[in-house]
């Protein structure tokens, strides 16, 4: 059996055993964690293990933990969140991996946050910014600042969520997975109206009679039915014409 790539240094008795990766995977997967959470917990995790010459996390303890946190502060400069993110990695690995209980680290050196004042516009300083924009940007810059949306949200951004009897927009997936309601401005409904016409007048454009496809050369797309569509499921911003996908020669 090879060794693990990870832990060279590993006797055959403790390949037998459950590698440390995949307890924490199940760990990790068993609590509904993102992929990106458990990819950045185990990118520290190794780094706190070769900190301490690949000695495995049984063998180590709240001392080396608090050296290693005290190390990312003083000698690699870290930021307060990146090394914040470091403890709930290794707290993680302690609590919910190995069933270690960690005290509380009082002596650890702290990362600086740097202070920092809110950079807010003023309501006339937006105003003179929007003027300067026009069409579609413009329409989108709005309502960033009329509605509050993320940009994401705003490009995510479907026919079917805009209720414009009620003056409101449903946000779909928004951040922490979660779904909001948030006000529509009064200003933007006649644009809003005209520019969602234009779209559903070059999404008809681009599709062929009866459908709801767009029209391209590959056969496999051809060949499966599609019922008609009423465009309330398309995205409020799209780029104008249809996207081509060439067949293979």
């Amino acid at each position: 059996m090879e060794q693990p790539p990870d832990f060279p240094n590993l006797s055959s008795e403790e390949i037998a055993k459950p590698r440390l990766r995949d307890l924490f995977r199940q760990a990790m997967r068993r609590r509904n964690y993102s992929r990106r959470t458990e990819k950045s917990y185990w990118f520290w995790i190794r780094w706190f293990i070769f900190h301490n010459g690949t000695r495995h996390p049984v063998e180590l303890g709240a001392a080396e933990v608090e050296h290693f946190l005290s190390w990312l502060a003083t000698e690699r400069n870290v930021a307060a969140a990146t090394q914040n993110q470091a403890l709930a990695a290794l707290l993680f690995l302690y609590k919910q991996v190995l069933g270690q209980e960690m005290p509380w680290f009082k002596s650890m050196v702290r990362s600086k946050r740097p202070v920092r004042k809110p950079v807010v516009l003023t309501p006339g300083e937006a105003q003179r910014l929007l003027a300067q924009l026009h069409g579609m940007k413009w329409l989108m810059a709005s309502l960033l600042y009329g509605a509050g949306l993320r940009q994401i949200e705003c490009l995510m951004l479907r026919v079917k969520d805009v209720d414009f009897a009620y003056r409101q927009i449903t946000v779909r997936d928004g951040k922490g997975g979660k779904d909001r309601v948030t006000m529509l401005p009064e200003q933007l409904v006649q644009p809003l109206q005209e520019h969602l016409g234009r779209c559903a007048r070059c999404i008809s454009a681009t599709l062929r009679p009866g459908t709801a496809r767009s029209r391209c050369r590959t056969r496999w797309r051809a060949s499966i039915p599609a019922p008609d569509t009423n465009g309330r499921g398309s995205s409020c911003f799209l780029r104008r014409g249809s996207r081509r996908i060439r067949s293979p020669a």
